[in-house]
């Protein structure tokens, strides 16, 4: 019996299980991983089961964290461009349509900050905008497939943790947003150079849009966009894996680029 003869022939499939696997796929390629081929090779998993195919993906999904969070390197750059180079304008992105982008007031903003940290109390807009700042162009990448380059500047996460007094050996920094959304990020990618708390955008670096996140956004160019939160309320530093919006539904979390 040759190689081409050994393989298995796909099964057939009923129309409820093809859009099972069309889901399956989706979520497939979202983590950067396996075929579904190898998926039932690894698994042995029944396609009817949709509790089995859950267990291998979040289990693969866990597997590809561990990688990325092994491969990650707190020096290694994503590319920068030159102002030239700008995407205008810079797409709206966010899982409600734009016309329900909340808006928040700038004098009653209040960032809170919670978990292992020293200094408790809420940082106004004023407040953060007196730290110091740094900006760059850089990449943003969507799971979509669309990229645009942006120009950002902000206060680098790993100063304002020190700032209130972090315990950085801690595993998960946590953010929470005025529009619900919520992600999370691991400590080494909070303390890269280029992941910043962003005030400014734009060719001349003005305020944020509030389609773009006013008052204040994460801007993670290492990794893919939607870890990107916008109108960031409230920080935590924690040990306690505090998930994502779409990391919740099956989204890759560590999602680096």
């Amino acid at each position: 019996m040759n190689h081409r003869d050994s393989r298995r022939s796909p099964p057939s499939l009923e129309p409820a299980q093809q859009r099972q696997l069309v889901d399956v796929q989706r979520r497939l390629l979202l983590r950067g991983s396996l075929s579904l081929g190898a998926l039932a090779m690894l698994s042995g998993c029944n396609l009817q089961d949709g509790d089995s195919v859950d267990r291998v993906l979040w289990s693969m999904s866990r597997f590809n964290d561990r990688v990325q969070a092994w491969l990650f390197s707190g020096q290694r750059l994503a590319p920068t461009f030159a102002a030239s180079e700008l995407t205008e304008p810079f797409p709206f992105n966010a899982f409600y349509p734009q016309y329900n982008v909340p808006i928040v007031g700038a004098s009653d903003y209040r960032l809170e900050v919670s978990g292992m940290v020293q200094e408790r109390r809420p940082w106004t807009l004023d407040a953060l905008r007196a730290l110091p700042q740094r900006a760059q162009i850089t990449r943003h990448i969507c799971i979509e497939g669309w990229s645009a380059i942006g120009q950002w500047r902000g206060v680098p996460p790993g100063d304002f943790l020190k700032r209130i007094g972090a315990d950085t050996s801690a595993r998960y920094v946590g953010f929470q947003c005025a529009d619900r959304y919520y992600t999370s990020i691991d400590m080494a990618s909070a303390l890269h150079p280029q992941t910043l708390l962003a005030l400014e955008t734009g060719r001349n670096l003005e305020a944020l849009p509030d389609e773009y996140g006013f008052p204040l956004r994460l801007r993670i160019p290492t990794k893919l966009g939607f870890k990107s939160a916008k109108h960031v309320t409230a920080i935590t530093v924690t040990n306690t894996y505090p998930g994502g919006y779409w990391e919740d539904q099956g989204y890759n979390w560590f999602s680096g680029v």
